[in-house]
Protein backbone atom coordinates (compact mmCIF):
# COMPACT_ATOMS: atom_id res chain seq x y z
CA UNK A 1 0.00 0.00 0.00
CA UNK A 2 1.32 3.62 -1.00
CA UNK A 3 0.17 6.13 1.16
CA UNK A 4 0.89 10.02 -0.04
CA UNK A 5 1.21 12.71 2.91
CA UNK A 6 1.09 16.71 1.54
CA UNK A 7 1.62 19.33 4.16
CA UNK A 8 0.66 22.55 3.23
CA UNK A 9 1.63 25.79 4.67
CA UNK A 10 3.43 26.84 8.06
CA UNK A 11 4.01 22.98 8.54
CA UNK A 12 7.34 22.68 8.41
CA UNK A 13 7.59 24.66 11.36
CA UNK A 14 6.30 22.09 13.71
CA UNK A 15 8.31 21.76 16.80
CA UNK A 16 9.15 25.92 16.53
CA UNK A 17 6.08 26.82 15.44
CA UNK A 18 3.28 27.61 18.45
CA UNK A 19 4.46 24.91 19.98
CA UNK A 20 1.16 25.43 22.55
CA UNK A 21 -1.07 24.33 19.82
CA UNK A 22 0.95 22.33 17.65
CA UNK A 23 3.20 20.38 20.08
CA UNK A 24 6.93 19.96 20.25
CA UNK A 25 8.11 17.73 17.27
CA UNK A 26 8.69 18.05 13.83
CA UNK A 27 6.94 16.47 11.55
CA UNK A 28 10.31 14.21 10.31
CA UNK A 29 10.63 12.83 13.55
CA UNK A 30 6.55 11.97 13.83
CA UNK A 31 7.09 10.31 10.06
CA UNK A 32 9.60 7.97 11.12
CA UNK A 33 7.40 7.02 14.16
CA UNK A 34 4.04 6.17 11.40
CA UNK A 35 7.29 4.15 9.09
CA UNK A 36 8.34 2.35 12.33
CA UNK A 37 4.81 1.03 13.17
CA UNK A 38 3.26 0.43 9.41
CA UNK A 39 6.52 -1.30 7.61
CA UNK A 40 3.71 -2.98 4.98
CA UNK A 41 2.80 0.73 3.68
CA UNK A 42 5.22 2.94 1.97
CA UNK A 43 5.10 6.49 2.59
CA UNK A 44 5.94 8.97 0.71
CA UNK A 45 6.15 12.98 2.15
CA UNK A 46 5.90 16.28 0.62
CA UNK A 47 5.47 19.84 2.00
CA UNK A 48 5.19 23.26 0.27
CA UNK A 49 4.32 26.54 1.32
CA UNK A 50 3.38 27.40 -2.34
CA UNK A 51 -0.23 26.81 -3.25
CA UNK A 52 0.08 25.50 -7.18
CA UNK A 53 3.13 22.88 -5.44
CA UNK A 54 0.75 21.34 -3.42
CA UNK A 55 -1.52 20.75 -6.25
CA UNK A 56 0.94 19.40 -8.43
CA UNK A 57 1.78 17.11 -5.85
CA UNK A 58 -2.00 16.20 -5.67
CA UNK A 59 -2.02 15.60 -9.53
CA UNK A 60 1.32 13.34 -9.10
CA UNK A 61 0.19 11.03 -6.17
CA UNK A 62 -3.78 11.58 -7.31
CA UNK A 63 -3.80 8.50 -10.43
CA UNK A 64 -0.67 6.15 -8.26
CA UNK A 65 -1.36 5.72 -5.03
CA UNK A 66 -3.74 3.85 -2.92
CA UNK A 67 -4.63 7.02 -0.67
CA UNK A 68 -3.73 10.40 0.24
CA UNK A 69 -3.86 12.37 3.50
CA UNK A 70 -3.66 16.02 3.10
CA UNK A 71 -3.55 18.75 5.86
CA UNK A 72 -3.41 21.91 3.54
CA UNK A 73 -3.11 24.10 6.68
CA UNK A 74 -4.57 27.72 6.05
CA UNK A 75 -5.04 26.72 2.36
CA UNK A 76 -8.27 24.57 3.63
CA UNK A 77 -10.45 27.52 4.35
CA UNK A 78 -9.45 29.52 1.29
CA UNK A 79 -8.60 27.20 -1.76
CA UNK A 80 -11.08 26.87 -4.49
CA UNK A 81 -7.62 25.16 -6.51
CA UNK A 82 -6.96 22.67 -3.78
CA UNK A 83 -10.22 21.52 -4.14
CA UNK A 84 -10.97 21.77 -7.64
CA UNK A 85 -7.43 18.99 -7.74
CA UNK A 86 -9.05 16.83 -4.99
CA UNK A 87 -12.28 16.39 -7.33
CA UNK A 88 -10.31 15.92 -10.59
CA UNK A 89 -7.78 12.67 -8.91
CA UNK A 90 -9.31 9.18 -7.95
CA UNK A 91 -6.83 8.52 -4.73
CA UNK A 92 -9.70 8.82 -1.70
CA UNK A 93 -7.96 11.95 0.20
CA UNK A 94 -8.21 12.11 4.11
CA UNK A 95 -8.13 15.89 5.54
CA UNK A 96 -6.13 15.99 8.33
CA UNK A 97 -5.67 19.34 11.03
CA UNK A 98 -3.61 18.92 14.29
CA UNK A 99 -5.63 21.30 16.17
CA UNK A 100 -9.43 21.40 15.98
CA UNK A 101 -10.34 23.54 13.46
CA UNK A 102 -13.71 24.00 15.12
CA UNK A 103 -12.43 25.41 18.12
CA UNK A 104 -10.06 28.07 16.49
CA UNK A 105 -11.49 31.59 15.16
CA UNK A 106 -14.31 31.62 12.92
CA UNK A 107 -13.21 31.59 9.52
CA UNK A 108 -11.74 28.41 10.29
CA UNK A 109 -14.92 26.25 10.75
CA UNK A 110 -15.33 26.26 6.74
CA UNK A 111 -12.89 23.78 4.90
CA UNK A 112 -13.23 24.13 1.65
CA UNK A 113 -11.56 20.83 0.52
CA UNK A 114 -13.83 18.66 2.99
CA UNK A 115 -16.38 18.05 0.31
CA UNK A 116 -13.75 16.24 -1.83
CA UNK A 117 -12.39 14.10 0.77
CA UNK A 118 -13.71 10.92 1.97
CA UNK A 119 -13.22 12.17 5.60
CA UNK A 120 -11.95 14.59 8.17
CA UNK A 121 -9.63 14.09 11.04
CA UNK A 122 -8.52 17.08 13.49
CA UNK A 123 -8.25 18.37 16.64
CA UNK A 124 -5.76 14.82 18.07
CA UNK A 125 -2.39 16.10 17.24
CA UNK A 126 -0.30 14.52 15.19
CA UNK A 127 -1.64 11.47 16.16
CA UNK A 128 -4.12 12.63 13.69
CA UNK A 129 -2.06 11.17 10.59
CA UNK A 130 -1.98 8.00 12.26
CA UNK A 131 -6.04 7.58 12.77
CA UNK A 132 -6.10 8.86 8.87
CA UNK A 133 -3.43 5.87 8.27
CA UNK A 134 -5.75 3.56 10.17
CA UNK A 135 -8.79 4.94 7.58
CA UNK A 136 -6.83 4.74 4.82
CA UNK A 137 -6.16 1.00 5.75
CA UNK A 138 -9.89 -0.27 6.28
CA UNK A 139 -11.17 1.80 3.35
CA UNK A 140 -8.53 -0.04 1.44
CA UNK A 141 -9.80 -3.47 3.16
CA UNK A 142 -13.20 -2.97 1.55
CA UNK A 143 -12.05 -1.77 -2.07
CA UNK A 144 -9.76 -4.70 -2.08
Amino acid sequence: MQIAIINGPNLNLLGQREPEKYGHSSFDGYLLLLKSRYTDISFSYFQSNIEGELINELHRTGFAYDGIILNAGGYTHTSVAITDSIAAIKTPVIEVHITNIFSREEFRHTSLIARNCKGSISGFGLDSYRLAVEALIEMNKKNG
